[in-house]
Parts: structure tokens; sequence; C-alpha cells
């Protein structure tokens, strides 16, 4: 009993000195001697694009007696009820409109009563729900005009010819499309159609005049529906509605975090230099590099926002085009239910905002703030009635994005994409979003990295049974007796052997001495092979319950050549049961051996002295 209050203590001296040392960092320095009724509850309002990212932000300042309610009622919601001052701030995705160009009312904030705060930022990304003969596609790809086509009523099939021209790999179903767009009045519908006015503005204005918009045909914070478009209210109800089971050939345009929480893929979207990309956090980081940001602090009513149309055509090849920020709308002054004490709470949760929170933000789908604009926040938050203004030493603030002498390590490090993400004859199998680790099969030919035509070099043998697709090449010395498949994409160098029944799947690599299996040793029916290590010099280790492969030689943890990232099972796979069942089996032989034992002991010590 002592030894366990002991380690009791030191569990709780632990948590202790991990508090103070969050508090600490919060606070600049020393953490100050306050109790926790010193910050007024505070409550906010508005983007449910940017709801992810600062729920974590409210949940994680909970241990410093910081309280925020937040609703993610959207972001024009958020801005009204500011203005009326029902809330102490409001996030938004777009700044006040003074004159709106869908017709709607202006906002007019008084001058000098707020300012702008970016908060977050990320990629509105669409999530979808397809199918072909009852497997999810995880990899499908758009070019900026065929989402557009979409989501304007255009295009109303999956099979229709310009959908399958993005998407060569991919045998799409004849399955009526159902576009799904937000019912309440939101910041990230002013971007999307802001992007769709930049780029194809024609398309735009036709949808704008059949759905009796016109003339007001400008962006737009409430998404007009025709035909069979499904509207729901917030990123979550149109995440929501994607997902289901009967939603099928749905796709809905919501923020990265939510197609990740859902488990759900998103398109790759072809950006200005050719290649289709996901809004990764890197390739957001990439993208907003391009953004200018509004530097002219004598106009409270612009400074620090946004203009993203050098994004949308950015070169990189790992830009994502539908890249943006989203706001935190500060107040400035004493008003309403506003006063300096929740000032001081608002404060001390903005700069958590700038700094820790976002080491979170990549994990959840956002990209972090940049350093420009961490910077100019701290000027923002100065301005809130009731601050304490902290002088926080940029390489001391633990933001991610940048290095301690301030440059992008995030758009740094970005990886560029692969040669099957470029628009083309190929199409990468790879997932994205939240199954980036379930691939998508290719139909022959379009396999990524693979060889397009079927080749059997001199010296390599297919035996009567043996297959090789197109794209699949079989190497001198190779042999792929009767059942052995290669498909398309696939290389068995010399010395490697496909025994019968086995599959060699696309971007799969093997060396000589490795041997191609039927995972159920089989040889009949199986199509996810694993690689048997038989002393050859780099053979990839491979998943057995999908057949890709994790990019690594067998002995030394090297990269291999054309390597498949591995998918991660996922918990009810047949695998994972089958290890489990391995291991409490184990276990219960184990207690059987021991437990007799370990019982005739304890009896015996506790038998009385005679």
């Amino acid at each position: 009993m002592t030894h366990i209050r002991q380690l009791r203590r030191k569990a709780l001296a632990s948590v202790a000195a991990l508090m103070f040392a969050g508090a600490s960092a919060l606070f600049g320095g020393a953490a100050p001697h306050v109790a926790a009724d010193s910050y007024q509850r505070i409550s906010g309002e508005g983007s449910s694009w940017a709801a992810n990212a600062i729920d974590a932000m409210r949940v994680n300042v909970k241990q410093f007696g910081i309280t925020i309610d937040y609703a993610a009622t959207g972001s024009t919601a958020g801005r009204r009820n500011f203005l009326q001052g029902i809330v102490d701030f409001a996030a938004s995705d777009i700044p006040f409109q003074f004159a709106p160009e869908d017709g709607s009312a202006p906002e007019n904030p008084a001058p000098g009563s707020y300012a702008y705060m970016p908060i977050t930022a990320g990629g509105t990304a669409f999530m979808y729900n397809l199918k072909i003969n009852g497997a999810r596609v995880t990899n499908l790809r758009l070019s900026g005009e065929n989402a557009t086509k979409i989501f304007t009523g255009v295009i109303t099939t999956w099979n229709d010819p310009a959908i399958k021209a993005d998407n060569p790999g991919l045998a799409l179903p004849a399955r009526d499309i159902v576009p799904v767009v937000r019912s309440d009045g939101s910041g990230s519908t002013a971007q999307l159609t802001l992007w769709m006015i930049d780029r194809f503005p024609n398309l735009w204005n036709d949808y704008c005049n059949r759905s009796g918009r016109a003339p007001a045909c400008g962006f737009t914070s409430q998404y007009p529906t025709l035909g069979k478009m499904i509207s729901q209210s917030g990123d979550i109800g149109i995440a929501g509605y994607v997902s289901q089971d009967f939603a099928e050939g749905a796709i809905g345009y919501v923020n990265y975090s939510y197609a990740l929480g859902s488990k759900f893929p998103v398109v790759k979207m072809l950006n200005a230099a050719g290649f289709y990309t996901e809004p990764t956090p890197q390739n957001v980081a990439v993208a907003l590099l391009k953004a200018r940001i509004n530097t002219d602090e004598s106009n409270p009513a612009t400074y620090l926002t946004q203009d993203l149309r050098s994004v949308y055509t950015d070169t990189d090849p790992r830009s994502y085009q539908l890249s943006s920020y989203s706001y935190l709308i500060l107040p400035t002054v004493i008003a309403g239910q506003f006063n300096e004490a929740k000032g001081k709470t608002l404060a001390a949760f903005s700069y958590y905002a700038m700094c820790q929170a976002q080491q979170q933000s990549a994990s959840l789908g956002y990209s972090p703030m940049p350093v420009n604009l961490v910077t100019a926040s701290f000027d923002q938050i100065a301005k809130i009635p009731g601050a304490v203004v902290q002088d926080i030493n940029i390489a001391s603030c633990k933001n991610p994005t940048f290095a301690p002498d301030g440059s992008n390590l995030l758009a740094d490090q970005a990886p560029q994409p692969q040669a099957c993400d470029k628009q083309g004859p190929l199409q990468c199998p790879n997932g994205t979003g939240g199954l980036s680790k379930v691939p998508t099969a290719i139909l022959p030919g379009a396999s990524g990295g693979g060889s397009t035509p079927t080749t059997v070099a001199s010296g390599g043998s297919t035996p009567a049974g043996g297959t090789t697709p197109g794209g699949g090449t079989t190497k001198p010395g190779v042999t792929t007796p009767g059942g052995g498949t290669v498909k398309p994409g696939a290389t068995t160098v010399p010395g490697a052997t496909t025994i019968p029944g086995a599959t060699t799947i696309p971007g799969a690599s093997t060396v000589p001495g490795d041997t191609i299996a039927p995972t159920d040793g089989s040889g009949t029916g199986d199509t996810t092979p694993a690689v048997v290590d038989g002393g050859g010099t780099g053979g990839q280790q491979c998943d057995p319950a999908t057949g890709t492969c994790d990019g690594t030689t067998a002995e030394s943890g090297a990269p291999a050549p054309g390597a498949i990232v591995p998918s991660v099972l996922p918990a009810d796979s047949n695998s994972g049961t089958s290890l489990g069942l391995v291991l409490l089996v184990g276990l219960l032989t184990v207690g059987l051996v021991t437990a007799p034992a370990l019982a005739w002991r304890y009896f015996s010590n506790a038998r009385p002295a005679p």
C-alpha cells in the first residue's frame, strides 16, 4: 500500500510539473500565481471550417483555468452575433461584408471596434462517397473545371467522359452525382464561389442565372441550389451526410480535417503545374506562400485579410488551389457584455492559439500559421481591452511551421508529388484524406510508375497458366509458374520466383532470392501476396493484408526504388484478429502452466505454523 501511495504521489507530481511547464510556455516564462476564477468565461461563434482547430484549442486551455464556449454556426452567423454583442468574439473565413456581391444586407461594424487575427490555415476539400463494384474509391482526381461543373449542375454522372479523362485508372460507374452544399451562411461557400468566379466565371454566371440569383452573381455565403443538390448545415452536416451508406454518389466541400475525422477520402485537385494534389498541411503551406496579405495597418477593415488569386495559379507542383486562412474577429473596445476581465481571458487564449496550439494543427488536418502572420497577430492581441501583453521571442514560439530564423519549414520540407499524380495516362493507387492507407485498384496500363506495355524481357519465362497483364514487367531470370500473376506496374527482377496463386501488385519490386507466395499458402485465388525474403539483397517488406510495400529493404531498412507506403491494418482486419488470437492463446497457455505452481506456493506459505 505504501508503494502504491508513493507511485500516486510521483504521478501527481509529474502532472503538476507538466501543467506548470505548459503554463510557463503559455505565458512566456514563469507561470502566474493566479486562481482559476481570475479568468472569466467567454463565448465565441462562427466558422465550422475552423471549428475542429478551435475546439482542440479550447479543450487544451482548460488546464490553465480558461473556459471558452464556441458554437460552429457558420461564418455569417458568427459575424452577425458579434456585431449584436451576443458573443465575445467571432470566427470567420472571410472579413465583414460592407458591400456583399450576392445582394445580402451589408455588415457595418463600427470603425476601430474590431481586429482580425488569422488563427488557422487549411484546405477546402471535396469529400466524396463513391464505389466501384462494391469497393470504395480512395484516389479520385478532378480538374478545377470538372469540380466546378459538378457544383454548377453541368456534369451529373460519375462516368462522364470529362471525369474519366481525369481518372484513366478507374472504371467509373454510371451513378448520379449528388452535390452536397452548405445550407447556412458559410465562409467556405464564399471561398469556393470566389475561386469558381476567378477561374471559371462563365460556368458560375450561367449557374447563377439558372438559379434565379441574377443579377447578383458575385461570390456568396449562401449557396444557390438546383436539381439534385442537397443542403446541409455546417461542415459537420456535409461530412455527416456524405459519409452515410445511403449517400453513395455524393460529394461535398468541407475542411480537410472533417474528411480525416470521418475516415473518408478527398479529391486530388489538378493544380496549375499539372499535378493532382490533396490539401495536406504541407501542400497548403506551399500554396499560401502565394497568398497576398494586406499589411496596411491604417485600414483595420482590411488589415491581415487575404487575397488568394495568386494561390489559384501557383505553378509549384505541390500547391493545393483551395487553400486559405480563417480568422478570429477580436473586439478592441468595451461594449455590450464584453469587459476587460473577458479581454484578459481572450488575449491569453489568443497567445496560446498562435504558438503552442499550432503544434496540433497538422494532426487535425490544418496547416500551422507562418511566422509573418504570427508576429502580426501579436500586435492584434495587444489591442484587446484588458489584455496582459506578452513580449514573446518568436524563436521560442514553438510553432512547427517555421524555424528560429523564420523560414517556413512546412513548405521547405513538403514532398514533391509522384509521377503518377501528373495529368496524363497514369494514376496513382494511393488513398487520400481519412483513407490514405487504403489504395484503389488501377486499370491495366494506367498504374502509376509501371511500364505501360506488357514486357517479358529476354531470359524471363511465363509458363502455362502464368499471366503478365499490360504494364507488368518480368525481367531476365524470373519465373512465373502457372497461376502466378504479375500485375501492371509491378517489377520482378532476376532470381525472384512467383509461386502459383500469387499476385505481384502494382509498384512492388523484388530482387534475386525473393519469393512471391500466396499469403494463405493455398495457391488458389489469393491476390494479396507477401514477399518472403529468401536471401535477396533488397526485398521489400509487404503488407500481407493489402499487398502494398513499405519502401524499405529487408536487411538495411533503406528505401527501395518505386516503393509504396504501407497500409495500416484496420482494427477489424483478419490479420489483426489472427495476431490477437495468437497472443490470447499464448497468455492463456502461460496462465495455465504457471497458475497451479503459484497457487501452491501461496497456500503453502499461508498455512499457520503448527
